[in-house]
């Protein structure tokens, strides 16, 4: 899976602002600034009881429901500095009718055009720390880490627009849409969108810390990367190829998955494994991140001047120093740092109090219980050691950590990545030649001509510094953005399978931007959902490259690939939400302390999940996935997103062409989980499909 693709919606502007669950006990207090002071109701109940009177009686009682939800929910934001909230309220409020129609309009229209400039603005802002295009000059983390849009939200609330929305619009909770949802308009739908871009009130300060957090961690996982030639054993044999450079998390696990075919290639995920552990755990020494002109021995921690001749002629300039002084807890500094800046929203968000709550209720649009009973269906199923001992009886041998990532199942999988890499590398020797081959790609995945080679026109492809991700545009008339590590020699098999996943994001967002019937309801419900479409392509890869065709056989082994990949990230997806837990109950927590909390609920999931099935216990692993870091509570979307795009794949199993059906899921807008997928495959979000399959193909 590639890095993910935040849905960068100005719901106060700035996805970092996701979120959980506390107890009273565990809730923040508010930050000492000035400029933050907490939101206060600085009318009495009585007086905004006969405001609502008034109001009742000049607009009719057709309009109370609407008159008195509105008045309330102005009043939770309102703040004494705000002036007249009754003179606004008679000014403002608009009975149902051709006016209120007309705001609506001119609202959704404007907040495109807020949404799209403010996406573009951020996206030249982090152009060169997004793309490779050479050495960063000094200044540029400092304008990746500056989000233009902070200011918006808390302007809009200032100058009254927010306030107008609220007034007028209802705020609904979650339980409402899940209830109430099925019943309702597209234009109820689009209000309540509207409604929910002012459910907090964060000061613009604040916003700006949680985005300088998230571009800096953003920044260190991009950079973050391990030259494979200079990793030796006890005796100082070298087991990859000169050149080799992966970026952690993303390519160390794809290398690892490839050398399933390569002799050499159980000593070689071993390795892979210690320098994942050592990742976790912060052991690795700091002097051999990134730096080719160093020798290590990941298993002794040992750090060697390289010989001259094995440092590749391309190598940055780094110390050629023998210092094995482990990375200082970087990693879970810039964990903490998300934290403590997401930490501060918390008292400006009554709707959702904690970044754990926001990222559940608000952004993914299911309860955390939901999503963990999910989870756990899929890591406690009597189906996960029967397909482990098929993996077994294939592999000839017990099954090991590294076998969480197994990759036997998919089509092509024998293939040597040397062979897929020569064939990658001359059909796409730059980001441009995937450019040009796109409408050729989205014909093969069942779209028209004249459709692919539109889609085509809308989307731009760029060559990523980090592992590669899709940027969606905001506004109509602005372009998709696909980004992908292309390196010197071309682009490896590793680039394009993560291109044909942003891909997929690509289309999507093309579709659900151009197509969609109001654009406050563009994009899909969360990113499970983007990322479930982008695997349905991913899945596709080596069809593409015209290597293997789907037959009954096939179809087995991609059932059993799907429930593979999913019972592997379900955990990783615990330790996910059990840190931002922990980090809750220890707000005051140091980075060496994160640092053994995080490896603690690794290997604790680890034993109790995964330990019985791969052999060996207390493996950190599970913390290994860079996401944590720069995409805080993102990791429970893929495996929603596994289980998606199973259910996907069985409807195209009755109710293809791919591309036909691929493009009416992806415009039916961003509703709530359950309603898109009963609208897209007629049921809603569930594990029992993949099970059940899983069992059939037992």
């Amino acid at each position: 899976m590639s890095a993910p693709t935040f849905r960068l919606r100005f719901l106060p502007l700035v996805a970092a602002l996701g979120c959980a669950t506390t107890s009273p006990s565990t809730a923040p207090t508010p930050p000492d600034t000035a400029s933050a002071s907490a939101p206060s109701v600085p009318v009495s109940k009585e007086a905004l009881t006969a405001l609502k009177q008034e109001l009742v009686k000049q607009h009719g009682e057709a309009q109370r429901a609407r008159i008195e939800r509105g008045v309330d929910q102005v009043a939770a934001l309102w703040r004494p500095e705000d002036g007249d909230l009754a003179a606004f309220a008679r000014e403002q409020f608009l009975p149902t009718g051709p006016k209120l129609d007309a705001t609506f309009t001119r609202l959704e229209g404007l907040f495109e055009q807020f949404d799209g400039h403010m996406n573009e603005l951020g996206r030249e802002l982090q152009w060169f720390t997004d793309l490779d295009l050479g050495p960063l000059l000094p200044v540029e983390p400092l304008l990746a880490a500056y989000d233009p849009s902070s200011n918006v939200t808390s302007d809009l609330f200032q100058a009254k627009p927010g306030f107008v929305v609220l007034l007028n619009f209802p705020l609904t909770t979650l339980a409402e849409r899940v209830k109430e949802g099925p019943s309702w308009t597209r234009r109820q739908w689009a209000e309540a969108r509207l409604g929910s871009r002012f459910n907090r009130r964060v000061p613009a300060a604040i916003e700006q810390k949680v985005s300088q957090a998230i571009a800096d961690a953003n920044l260190y996982v991009a950079e973050y990367n391990v030259w494979m030639h200079h990793l030796v054993d006890a005796k100082g044999q070298r087991l990859f190829p000169q050149g080799l450079r992966l970026i952690s998390h993303w390519n160390l696990r794809d290398e690892l998955k490839a050398d399933y075919t390569d002799p050499q290639g159980l000593a070689k995920q071993r390795t892979i494994v210690q320098v994942m552990e050592r990742i976790v755990t912060q052991t690795i020494p700091a002097a051999v991140i990134d730096n080719p002109r160093v020798d290590w021995d990941p298993f002794t921690n040992k750090v060697t001047v390289a010989p001259p001749e094995s440092v590749e002629a391309n190598a940055p300039q780094r110390p050629a120093k023998a210092d094995a002084a482990p990375e200082p807890d970087t990693r879970y500094a810039r964990l903490l740092a998300t934290f403590q800046a997401s930490r501060k929203v918390d008292p400006y968000s009554p709707v959702a109090p904690t970044r754990i709550a926001r990222a559940f209720e608000l952004d993914r649009g299911l309860p955390e219980e939901r999503v963990r009973t999910l989870l756990t269906q899929l890591l406690e199923s009597p189906l996960v050691p029967r397909v482990a001992k098929l993996i077994e009886t294939r592999l000839g041998r017990p099954l090991e950590p590294q076998d969480l990532w197994y990759p036997g199942f998919r089509p092509g999988s024998k293939v040597p990545e040397a062979q897929l890499d020569a064939l990658t590398r001359k059909r796409y020797p730059t980001a441009d030649a995937f450019a040009r081959d796109i409408p050729r790609i989205l014909q093969g995945l069942g779209f028209t001509r004249e459709k692919a080679d539109v889609l085509a026109s809308y989307i731009r492809v760029d060559a990523s510094r980090g592992a590669g991700h899709a940027q969606q545009a905001l506004r109509r008339g602005d372009f998709p953005r696909l980004r992908t590590r292309v390196e010197k020699g071309g682009m490896d098999y590793k680039g394009y399978n993560i291109a044909v996943h942003e891909l997929g994001h690509n289309v999507e967002q093309v579709f659900s931007l151009y197509q969609v019937d109001h654009t406050l309801l563009s994009g899909v419900p969360n990113n499970a959902f983007t990322e479930a479409l982008a695997f349905v392509f991913q899945a596709r890869d080596l069809e593409l490259l015209g290597l293997g065709q789907p037959d009954a056989a096939s179809e087995r082994e991609r059932v059993l690939n799907d429930f593979w990949q999913a019972w592997e990230i379900a955990g990783v997806a615990l330790v996910d939400m059990a840190t931002w837990h922990w980090m809750y109950e220890h707000p005051d927590a140091t980075p060496a302390q994160l640092r053994d909390a995080v490896a603690g609920l690794s290997r604790d999931v680890w034993n109790r999940y995964y330990a019985p099935v791969l052999g060996r216990k207390d493996s950190p692993v599970l913390g290994i996935y860079s996401h944590m870091i720069s995409y805080p509570l993102y990791l429970p979307d893929y495996p929603l997103g596994h289980l998606i795009a199973f259910q996907i794949e069985e409807h195209l199993k009755q109710h293809g062409p791919l591309g036909a059906e691929f493009e009416r899921m992806a415009t039916f807008g961003s509703v709530t989980p359950d309603e898109w997928m009963r609208h897209a495959t007629g049921a809603p979000v569930s594990a029992e499909a993949l099970l059940r399959a899983t069992e059939a193909a037992l």
